[in-house]
């Protein structure tokens, strides 16, 4: 791996990248949105989040805005 936009082919074709952001820990709110936002800013493309987490309204809420839904 040599950037943050590597990924791992896996046996059904589909790629993974092999950098993710974890959030496992990261407290909801404001520090969620940046964490989010500035590891998108640095190209991470795997958000790891899970809602016993208790932080999916501000990953969500960053990953939302910097990724919008296409139609």
């Amino acid at each position: 791996m040599t950037t943050v936009q590597d990924t791992f082919l896996l046996s059904n074709g589909y790629k993974i990248p092999c950098l993710g952001l974890g959030t496992w820990q990261t407290p909801d709110g404001e520090q969620a949105i940046k964490a989010v936002s500035e590891a998108i800013k640095a190209g991470y493309r795997h958000i790891d989040a899970a809602a016993c987490y208790e932080n999916e309204i501000g990953v969500r809420w960053e990953r939302d805005e910097c990724f919008p839904m296409r139609h």
